[in-house]
């Protein structure tokens, strides 16, 4: 992320935080000497004798669950990051064991990926897959069937295999290994995985490679042995991004598969059914632009929600989620923004039918009604503050969410506390 902030911005924020860089991959670091995600800071909420952590259940009473602030999702239980021996949390994800029917959080650390089954009352912690070389503060996790695939920062670390099977019957913490690496990319910001075509598309790797720091195509029909099959860098290094089968309005594009990328200045849509041929339909940006960071389509493929990562440190007003409308690919618009009721900084963001499950930073996770999006109202209602100091723009708290359980829990991974646990109040 080669952008500059003035120097008055970099003063203010220099004593917010401040964190070294972690490799050639050009992140937000870069911009103001700290990590776009980083977890330092000096306003940790949880070590003060005098605030004791809450790693139990608690129901949200009164607002408040323990000692987070919420509103209609409870907690049922929270690992730390001391019982994960890791230093920071980032990216989670989840797996259903098909056969055994159990739930697993799959929690990326700076020092590898954290294995709990939350089927229970109280989560279990069964052990962690340490990172494939060094440490950093950038991991993130997709599956494919059984099969986890995970990318990080690190340098040379490529993509890590794991067979989420091994996970049965464990009984203590295990320092588990990896089943197959991926070495045809080094560092990768991020992945996505489109199950129904077996394909994993890291995004955010080294600039200078084949495809710009753009997406590669990775064919993972065979888990065990992944395959490059080409990629897509025209419009340059992508952050982040998501790939579905096409099924909405524009029937141009009607089975298609359809990459969305967060390009740091500009939402691009590509055409990437043909993997030797790639087709970018459209590339748009919007105003107050800080940092194209993260989006996720509605169910029905009509809008993408867009979080922009700096633009509430760049323009100052509250949390900023923008609604693009898709109804036609080839020419995309502007169709609503929702400002939330913090100065917090939003980060990943999910669709869940008609609900947005936003990972907030400082303000925690927060919930959105989309239903009535096609008139433009985005409603919150629910939330659950996993740093209940404050709710400033800064790069504390949580780092991502995940809601697709069949029993309703919510992940949530915060970068200075570790995984918390909800589920919304009966």
């Amino acid at each position: 992320m080669k952008l500059f902030f003035n120097l008055l911005l970099c003063l203010v924020m220099c004593c917010i935080v401040s964190c070294s860089g972690s490799d050639d991959s050009g992140n937000i670091n870069d911009i103001i000497g700290m990590s776009d995600d980083d977890p330092s800071s000096d306003d940790d909420p949880m070590t003060s004798d005098d605030d004791p952590m809450t790693t139990g259940a608690q129901p949200c009473q009164g607002g408040m669950a323990g000692i987070y602030p919420c509103n209609g999702f409870g907690l049922l239980g929270l690992v730390t990051l001391s019982e994960m021996d890791a230093n920071s949390a980032n990216d989670v994800w989840g797996w259903t064991d098909s056969t055994t029917g159990n739930e697993y959080a799959l929690a990326g650390l700076d020092n590898g990926t954290a294995f709990i089954d939350i089927s229970g009352d109280d989560p279990i912690f069964l052990g962690k897959l340490p990172t494939a070389t060094s440490s950093s503060t950038w991991r993130d996790i997709k599956i494919f069937g059984d099969y986890a695939f995970i990318v990080s920062e690190a340098n040379n670390h490529g993509m890590q295999v794991f067979d989420l099977t091994k996970l049965r019957n464990v009984t203590t913490p295990q320092n588990f290994s990896s089943d197959a690496r991926y070495t045809g990319i080094g560092n990768a910001h991020n992945i996505v995985i489109n199950e129904e075509m077996g394909f994993a598309y890291p995004v955010g790797t080294a600039r200078g490679d084949a495809f710009n720091g753009g997406v590669h195509f990775i064919d993972i029909s065979d888990p065990m042995n992944p395959s490059g099959v080409g990629g897509y860098g025209d419009s340059g290094y992508s952050h982040d991004g998501q790939v579905v089968t096409y099924n909405g309005p524009d029937t141009d594009y009607s089975g298609r598969e359809i990459y969305v990328g967060s390009n740091e200045n500009r939402v691009v849509i590509v055409d990437i059914t043909d993997k030797s041929n790639p087709t970018t339909i459209a590339d748009l940006g919007y105003s107050q632009l800080g940092y194209t960071h993260q989006g996720w389509f509605t169910d029905d493929h009509r809008y993408f929600i867009l979080g922009d990562e700096v633009d509430e440190i760049n323009f100052g007003f509250n949390s900023r989620t923008l609604v693009f409308d898709f109804e036609n690919l080839d020419s995309p618009v502007l169709h609503t923004e929702y400002l939330g009721p913090t100065a917090a900084i939003d980060h990943n963001g999910y669709v869940f039918g008609n609900e947005y499950y936003l990972a907030n930073y400082t303000a925690g996770m927060r919930l959105i009604d989309i239903s009535d999006i096609a008139n433009e109202n985005l409603t919150e209602v629910g939330f659950f503050d996993t740093f209940p100091s404050n709710n400033t723009a800064s790069f504390n708290g949580v780092w991502s969410v995940y809601p697709y359980f069949d029993s309703g829990k919510v992940l949530i991974n915060d970068s200075n506390t570790g995984l918390f646990i909800v589920k919304k109040t009966e």
